[in-house]
């Protein structure tokens, strides 16, 4: 065979393998999904990360076929389930929705963490974010921000905050508070929300940032009251309750998010084709309607922008980890 012709037979080669490749691709996507795809969440039943995958799930299997269920694969705050969701193949079929602990808090928390928060998921889209609410019982001397802030300053370390548990976002809220206003108070950790709010009730505690959607119901029924919100403008579900920045606090900005990711190597064409539908669900207006009722903001950002933003996130976590010297212990 001449050198022409050996340099022929190989562009004919490379062309048909390109072509397979392409038609390959494309029947995927068209496939894409032909089975059933699991949601992970990482936490029990019932919780708001649970909540938004059970919202999502039968609009996507709307949107795009198929059968989309919720597994729950819940423990070692969320890590177990982040765990799961890095070694499963990345083809489209295990999807992860996780607020924001296992991917920007947990790691700078628990030793030994068996995934990289930063290297091993493909990151589709933060869903919706939630500011958190300063709250303190009906029957609490404080009516302001104002008011939490002198009696912090004029008694250290006196007023009790309750939380979710060491590491949670009403913790952390609660420690760069302290942190930004040159004060102390006392960090209460309970096992899960439901007994914080317990002892709220019944003034056993003065005082917690939980978030808005769970703070909604207390407030608007007169049993707790909302001081500030951490949002970097005032929320929809709370109107007349001032951000922190309002009230005399920077760099308090504070959301709680759930987000949607895959492992790492999820096919581009898989990909856009679920952050498209994804994007479409969020953006639907009674879902949004819905969401916001409970004071969830939608967010839908692009995989780019959740990227950076997972990156930012992590780092200023670690920060006010490290600075408060705070262990899941």
């Amino acid at each position: 065979m001449t050198t022409l012709a050996k340099t022929l037979a190989a562009i004919a080669v490379t062309a048909t393998a390109a072509i397979a490749g392409l038609t390959l691709s494309t029947t995927a996507l068209a496939a894409w999904p032909d089975k059933t795809v699991t949601l992970i969440v990482p936490f029990p039943p019932a919780g708001s990360t649970d909540n938004i995958a059970r919202m999502l799930g039968p609009k996507l299997q709307e949107k795009l076929g198929g059968s989309f269920v919720v597994d729950n694969k819940a423990g070692a705050t969320g890590t177990i389930g982040a765990t799961y969701v890095k070694r499963a193949a990345p083809d489209g079929y295990t999807l992860f929705v996780s607020s924001l602990g296992p991917f920007v808090i947990a790691p700078h928390l628990i030793k030994g963490v068996t995934y990289d928060a930063l290297k091993d998921f493909d990151y589709i889209t933060v869903a919706v974010q939630a500011p958190n609410v300063l709250a303190v019982p009906a029957s609490s001397p404080h009516k302001t921000l104002a008011d939490v802030i002198a009696f912090h300053k004029a008694n250290p370390g006196k007023m009790t905050f309750a939380s979710a548990g060491n590491g949670s976002s009403d913790h952390l809220t609660a420690e760069l508070f302290w942190q930004q206003t040159g004060t102390t108070g006392v960090h209460i950790p309970y096992k899960g929300g439901a007994p914080a709010i317990t002892d709220m009730l019944g003034g056993q505690v003065d005082g917690t940032f939980m978030n808005i959607n769970t703070a909604v119901p207390y407030v608007k029924s007169g049993k707790f009251r909302a001081l500030a919100v951490t949002g970097s403008q005032r929320s929809p579900a709370l109107p007349d309750v001032p951000t922190m920045e309002e009230g005399g606090v920077k760099n308090v900005v504070v959301y709680s998010w759930q987000a949607v990711a895959a492992p790492k190597g999820l096919p581009a064409d898989i990909k856009a084709k679920l952050y498209a539908a994804l994007v479409a669900v969020l953006n639907d207006p009674q879902v949004k309607a819905k969401l916001g009722d409970v004071g969830f903001e939608v967010v839908a950002n692009t995989p780019e922008q959740f990227t950076a933003y997972q990156a930012a996130e992590f780092a200023r976590w670690k920060k006010v980890i490290d600075t408060g010297k705070i262990t899941a212990d």
